[in-house]
């Protein structure tokens, strides 16, 4: 099971950005409740996002409105990593 990992859950959709500041490199992952589960499970989950290497700042869209589960991780790596989130409207 994945132990090592941040995790928020928010409501958000298509007319909003979820802002994530991250103090390390790391994964940043929206997923919908049954992925969260498969994530959980170490089974194979779809999600938005990816990992972010260089960019301590990433904004993700929702491709629909929906309750999300954002996951913050180091993919297995040793390390800490922390995160800031903040839902914006847009323009």
């Amino acid at each position: 099971m994945n132990e090592n990992y941040l995790v928020s859950e928010l409501d958000a959709g298509p007319e909003e950005v979820v802002e994530v500041k991250l103090s390390a490199p790391a994964n940043v992952m929206l997923l919908t409740a049954s992925d969260y589960t498969h994530y959980r499970n170490n089974e194979q989950f779809n999600y938005y996002g990816g990992h972010f290497g260089n960019e301590l700042m990433v904004n993700l869209t929702p491709p629909h409105q929906g309750h999300w589960y954002l996951v913050v991780d180091l993919g297995g790596l040793p390390g800490r990593v922390s995160a800031y989130i903040s839902i914006k409207k847009t323009a």
